[in-house]
This record gives C-alpha cells, structure tokens and sequence, in this order.
C-alpha cells in the first residue's frame, strides 16, 4: 500500500484497497521508523513528536494521536511544522528577534504558506494558507503528461509515477535524462519540460504567500524574511517568482527536505534548571492614555450622578430619588472601555503569576486577559449598581438593569475576540493593544456632553442663569451626538456629514425623560463600534488584490544569499 502525500488531510488517506484501514496505513510507517529509532539507540522511544501542517484542525489532530497510537507509541507531540522550520532556523544561527514576522513556504506534495511571529516563548501563527494542487504532485502529472500523454490510463500513470518523480528530481542539475517507461521504449524528458510544468505551480505558490502575508494584515515590508522549505523547494522557477510576487527574494533553506524534522527534535526545549519568566509589559504614553481617560471618566460620570441624583419625599411617606439614568449607564460603559483597554497588560499579569504553560503563549496571554479585563468591568458596573443603591436606600434591581444590559453586546463580542486570540486564528494589524483601545475622542466628548446634560437637568435655575443652563444642555446633547458619530463611522468625510444631523437631534431631544435614552444610544455606538472592529479586523478582514499569472517566462529577481 502507497500514501503518496502522508500529510495531505486525513480524508485524503486511502489504503491500497477500498476497504483497507486508513489507520493502519498511516501507522505501518510509524512504526517501523520506531523500531529503527529503538535498533539505534537501544532502547525504547519515550518522546514522539509529529510533525502536521499548521492548518490541521482538532479533528485531523486527533487522527494522528490515534494513528500514533495505532503503531504502539506513547502520545505524541505534535509540532506545527512551520514552527518546526522557525525553531530550526533559530537553532542554525539566523537572527528572528522576539516580535519578529517571517514566512514560510512549505512546499512538498502540496504547498502550505504561513506567517509566524515570534513571541517570548516561542513562535506563533498568525496566518496559514494551502493548496493541495501547488506542490511536487500536480508537477508530477504535469511532467507525466508531457512525456506520455495525458491519455494515458490511471494503472498505467501509477507504474510510471516513481520514474517521473525521479527524471523531476534530476532535471533540476542535468539538462536533460532518459526515463524508463513499462512496456514501451524509454522517453527524454528535458528542463524546458520541467520549466513548463513548474511555471504555474511556482506562481500559485507565490501569490499563495501573497494572500497569507496579506491574511495576517502584515506587508512583506514587516517581514524578517521567506523561507522555502519542502521536497520542492529547490525546483526552477519557485524563487523567483516568489521575489515577482512580493518583492523579496525568498531563501531556500539548505537540505529544505529534513528541516522539518530537525526543527520538531528543538521545539519546547527548555532549561529545567531555570524558571521561564514573563514580562509584564508597561505601556506607552499613547496606550496608557487609552487605560486612563475611559477610567477616569467612568470615575467623573459616577460622581456626579450620585452628587446630583434629587431626592423627594412627603412628609417622609412617600420617597424617590431621581437619578439620570443615561449618566449611570455610561459611567458602567465607560469602566468596561477601560477594562479592555487594559486587557493585554491583565494577560501578562496573570501570566506572569500562572503555572499553566497555555497561558504564557502569546494567544493564551490575550484571551485570558481580555475574559479578566470582561469580568472585572462587569464587576465594576454590578459595583456601581450596588452601591448607588445601597447610598440611596432603594431596590437594587433597577440600577442592575441599567447598568449590565447594556453592556453585555460589547461583553458578548470581547469573549469572541478572546476565543479567536486563544485558537490563534489571526492576529490583527497592529497588534491587540491597538484593537482593544476604544476612541478616546469619543469618551472625551461623550463625557463633557453627558455632564453638561445632567448640570443643565439639576443646577438651580435662577432667572439670570436661565438661558445658559439651557444652552450648556444644548451643547451636551451636541457633544453627545459628536461622540456617537465618531464611534459608529470612520472616515473623517463621513463623520462631518453626519455629525451635524445626529447632533442638532440630540441636542434637540436633551430632557429629563430623554437623559436615560441618549445614554444607551451611545452605549449602542460603542456595541457598534466593536462589532465593526471584530469583523473588519479579525473575521473578515479585507481580502488582498486578486493578481493575474504571468503569460511569459517568470523573471529572477536575486539578492546575495537568496535561494536557488
């Protein structure tokens, strides 16, 4: 029985007959590598590490444990082989700062491309695309028809399939070879063919490692390098088309076979003498900023509410207060804003103190910061609930209502981003820090405006102040309306078109009664301005510009030390 590919995807795996056991032939290899392993070395194999694209799901993965398990191994590690390629080349001397970005070309019978970032503790993917058609197999039928004909019958292509694959491998030295077919006189088989077989498969390769540099929202400008490793890495045409597509002249790792493997042996290597530390990191200027102004305005918001809530009573039966709910409810999205500003700071801080190695990773440290940074502004709002209610002596009910509900869609969405940062689906441009930081010119104006509504709602009105309470409300309601356009559109053309009808209307409606709904309006900007976020940056981010194969012959663009 013949796998041709063993790590094509798990339904791809078929035995030698229709009813054979694909998990006994993806074990038989398995294990006779072990009992070479065991023949060597003289004893039994306690550490396996498999090697699996980066693209495999938690179902394939599962596949190859039971593989594993098949062919009488202990459990497997299994190692992503970009990452295998990236450990290597760390352990081979090249330079990948940490916070660094490379690509790697994995080109074998199919071709996967991924964007790796080095972290702390070690590498994560950021971005992974493959093809099962852009590798050696679609050149070997390519290559087959040339030499025989595409009419070949499919018995008759299987018996030629190692003669073909040999003839590729030596044209990439020799000019030309003689290749042995069954049953009928051998055929010539020359580097113009194999030329004409590798052009398209190079180029899909390359606009492959085009799509995922742009999939990662990087630019190849980002890059620490590309790396092309794979059975074939090293065939005409790949380098340079890669260098066409992207501008960057790609390295072909030397023996690109057995990088793999050799990287997969360094993966996890640790000192058990030392501690592994994390690094809390303190924030810049601009991002403190984003932490700071949310927090303290969450702090004014609440304050004044409660400075200014009315009290009434009759004769000390009948009792009310009257609180400017809108006030409340922003002062409660506010200090969940300034939570999630603060949520990658809160991952490394659990992670520095945490003994679970899932939560040093980059992804593990953003998803547990962000869930930390949900619960604590959750927490804050149900405080500030408690308190106002417990301060005033009424039923807490009300003040719970209005200051969770409308809270939980942004809630609801920072999990989602927390679950696609710990399955490392994709990173976003400029890291999370910039994605969690909310609009600080919107805070800003939403919090002068909010407190401007609420000195014009309970400042006492004598006749000569009159007119400019009025117009101090007027322009909350406007400032109000400057705040949730600029959380709802992003382009400056469409904000200042905008701006004027939103705001004339909220500063129109400015009233005691309409306090509580101005408030939860531009609650619903924010949920609006998250939703965006969490679907133009991370679930659907904007696709790269469809490029057309090249006609002519692919033109080499090298630099000194470049691949073959």
């Amino acid at each position: 029985m013949f796998i041709p590919g063993p790590r094509r995807p798990v339904e791809d795996a078929t035995a030698g007959d229709a009813g054979g056991d694909a998990l006994e032939a993806a074990a038989s290899p398995l294990r006779r590598a072990a009992a070479e392993a065991e023949r060597v070395v003289g004893q039994p194999v306690r550490d396996v590490r498999v090697v699996i694209p980066a693209g495999w799901g938690p179902r394939r993965r599962t596949w190859m444990r039971q593989v594993a398990h098949r062919a009488g191994l202990p459990q497997p590690r299994l190692v992503e082989a970009p990452v295998a390629v990236a450990e290597y080349l760390l352990a081979t001397g090249v330079r990948v700062p940490v916070g660094a970005f490379l690509v790697v070309c994995d080109v074998g019978a199919g071709a996967e491309v991924t964007v790796l970032r080095r972290g702390p503790t070690g590498f994560e993917v950021l971005a992974t695309l493959a093809d099962a058609a852009a590798g050696g197999t679609a050149i070997d039928h390519a290559l087959a028809d040339a030499l025989i004909g595409p009419s070949m019958a499919e018995g008759q292509r299987a018996s030629v399939a190692d003669s073909v694959r040999v003839a590729k491998e030596a044209l990439v030295s020799h000019p030309a070879v003689t290749v042995p077919l069954p049953d009928r006189p051998p055929v010539i088989a020359n580097s113009a063919m194999l030329d004409e077989a590798v052009r398209p498969v190079a180029w899909r390769v390359a606009q492959l490692t085009q799509e995922t540099v742009a999939a990662a929202e990087l630019t190849v400008g980002d890059l620490a390098g590309i790396y092309c490793v794979g059975g074939s890495a090293q065939l005409p045409h790949l380098a340079a088309a890669i260098a066409e597509h992207t501008g960057t002249a790609p390295i072909v790792v030397p023996e690109p076979r057995l990088v793999a493997a050799r990287g997969a042996a360094d993966v996890g290597a640790v000192d058990t003498g030392t501690v592994e530390r994390v690094e809390v990191p303190v924030p810049p200027v601009r991002r403190a900023a984003a932490i700071a102004v949310p927090g303290f305005a969450s702090l004014a918001l609440i304050w004044q509410c409660l400075l200014t809530a009315e009290e009434h009573g009759v004769l000390g039966v009948y009792y009310s207060v009257s609180v400017n709910w809108g006030e409340f409810t922003m002062a409660a999205v506010m200090a969940l804003l300034a939570c999630l500003a603060a949520g990658t700071v809160l991952g490394s801080l659990i992670a520095a103190r945490s003994p679970t190695p899932g939560t040093r990773t980059e992804g593990g440290r953003v998803s547990v910061g962000i869930l930390a940074a949900v619960s604590l502004g959750a927490a804050i709002a149900g405080l500030y609930a408690v308190v106002t209610s417990q301060y005033f002596g009424m039923p807490v009910g009300p003040y719970l209502k209005w200051a969770l509900w409308p809270i939980a869609p942004v809630s609801v969405m920072a999990v989602a981003m927390a679950i696609v940062a710990a399955r490392q689906w994709r990173t976003p441009h400029g890291g999370w820090s910039a994605l969690l930081a909310a609009p600080t010119g919107s805070i800003v104006a939403a919090t002068l405006g909010m407190g401007l509504i609420q000195y014009s709602l309970t400042a006492d009105r004598w006749p000569d102040r009159i007119l400019w309470i009025d117009i101090a409300g007027r322009v909350g309601g406007f400032l109000l309306g400057v705040a949730v356009v600029m959380a709802v559109v992003t382009p400056l053309m469409f904000r200042l078109i905008l701006a004027a009808p939103v705001s004339v209307i909220c500063a129109a409606i400015v009233s005691r009664r309409a306090a509580g709904m101005l408030g939860v309006i531009y609650a619903i900007a924010v949920a609006t301005w998250w939703a965006t976020r969490l679907w133009s940056r991370i679930l659907r981010p904007a696709p790269p510009t469809p490029t057309t194969p090249p006609t002519g012959p692919v033109r080499a663009h090298m630099s000194p030390g470049g691949g073959r």
